[in-house]
């Protein structure tokens, strides 16, 4: 029997090679103003270290009830490192930006 976390991981992968996949809390939450019926899933993720962040705690309240408003699923993980091992995110890109925040994850059609 397959894992939830199992799942979740194969899900990103696909969805990722298929471009279906957006990154970060503000650009998921323009995403989701703009188009949520395309958004299928909404994977909120933390560390410990975040779990002190209120302004964090307060952007996922607001997406959660977004979320629930559309219709949205919402799945609640840990791990951010296995995320950015996942979606094949670097500490920096080759530009030398910042990675990509992790936090909020959508997956769209």
């Amino acid at each position: 029997m397959e894992t939830v976390s199992q799942a979740l991981e194969e899900l990103l992968v696909a969805a990722q090679r298929q471009d279906c996949v957006t990154v970060g809390v503000y650009e998921s939450a323009k995403l989701m103003n703009v188009d949520p019926d395309s958004v299928v899933l909404c994977v909120l993720a933390t560390d410990e270290e975040d779990q002190d962040d209120i302004a964090l705690q307060i952007h996922f309240t607001l997406l959660q009830a977004f979320c629930c408003d559309n219709d949205i699923n919402i799945l609640r993980v840990s791990g951010m490192r296995r995320l950015a091992q996942l979606l094949e995110e670097d500490t920096e890109d080759s530009n030398g930006n910042e990675p990509r925040d992790l936090h909020c994850i959508l997956v769209t059609v």
